[in-house]
């Protein structure tokens, strides 16, 4: 399926099952820490990037397989406010299911009443905020160039005190970056005027688009915990060995397969029923390892 992916086990929401509404990397933010890569097309201009007629009917297929789904989420590969049709696949999807919907959004759009408007009907809405001062945003987030942190703030203040279902603030804190003392008290008192259920603290754990970002140890991010006071959770995956151990394992699964043929990222997710970001992943590490290489053959890329 193009648009959807899952239900995947997920610890914040139990089996999620994606929504992918925009293109891949079509984004208001290029933020250093992200797993997806580098933004290629940075904007804040909304379309209907995918038609929500061929979105209901992914899901209204995957509804009748009778799976286990605790939530549907919009997700995915970018920005999902910046598709104009959310707020109508929402509603429809509320028809559909009694099934909770939610939203993991960067936040840098609720400024805009429009989109406030979209998501009213959803259960669960989490922005992302990990600045408050312009400079620190412009840093680790590097958004558009029309973005400014005070607008950010305030529409996702604005969101929180009129949103009916619940609200989740997620910060991500970058080692050197955004994680000074100063910093996170500001941010403080930035969140504590807002309607928010939980905080939730995380930090890098997969590979960034930048090298140089880097984590915060479980150490530090409890300090951070403790000035953010007591909505604050920290939902960070510090990697286990059975994590690391299923990883070997599609890594391995990934240089079986394309050792018997060349294969492009979607042939790849297919096959194993992964979406292309969690594959991406992968074969980033192997090509970092040098185990895998990549070609071009009438404009796609394959991995050989």
């Amino acid at each position: 399926m193009a648009q959807i992916f899952g239900p995947v086990p997920s610890r914040r929401l139990g089996f999620s099952l994606g929504v992918d509404v925009v293109p891949f990397k079509t984004c208001s933010l290029d933020c250093i820490y992200c797993q997806l890569g580098r933004t290629t097309n940075k904007t804040i201009q909304r379309k209907e990037h995918v038609a929500s007629g061929s979105v209901l009917s992914e899901i209204e297929e995957v509804l009748r397989q009778g799976k286990r789904i605790d939530y549907v989420t919009f997700s995915g590969s970018g920005e999902p406010t910046l598709n104009s049709g959310i707020g109508k696949m929402i509603s429809r999807i509320k028809k559909l299911t009694s099934i909770p919907v939610a939203i993991l959004t960067n936040g840098t759009l609720l400024y805009q009443a429009r989109i406030r408007e979209d998501l009213m009907e959803a259960d669960l809405v989490i922005p992302s905020l990990d600045a408050v001062t312009q400079g620190i945003f412009e840093t680790v987030n590097r958004p558009h160039s029309s973005l400014k942190i005070e607008e950010v703030i305030t529409g996702i203040d604005t969101f929180s005190q009129d949103f009916g279902g619940k609200v989740w603030l997620e910060i991500m804190l970058v080692k050197g970056i955004n994680d000074s003392l100063e910093e996170i008290e500001r941010v403080a008192r930035v969140t504590g005027k807002m309607n928010l259920e939980r905080i939730q603290l995380n930090t890098v754990v997969r590979p960034p688009a930048e090298e140089f970002a880097g984590p915060l140890s479980r150490e530090d991010l409890e300090n951070m915990k403790t000035v953010l006071g007591e909505k604050c959770e920290i939902i960070a995956e510090f990697k286990r060995p059975t994590q690391r151990a299923q990883e070997v394992d599609v890594e391995k699964k990934i240089l079986s397969m394309v050792k018997r043929r060349p294969l492009r990222l979607v042939d790849i997710s297919r096959s194993l029923g992964l979406h292309r970001n969690e594959i991406i992943k992968y074969l980033e590490a192997l090509e970092k390892k040098h185990e895998i290489r990549t070609k071009v053959h009438n404009n796609q890329v394959y991995y050989h």
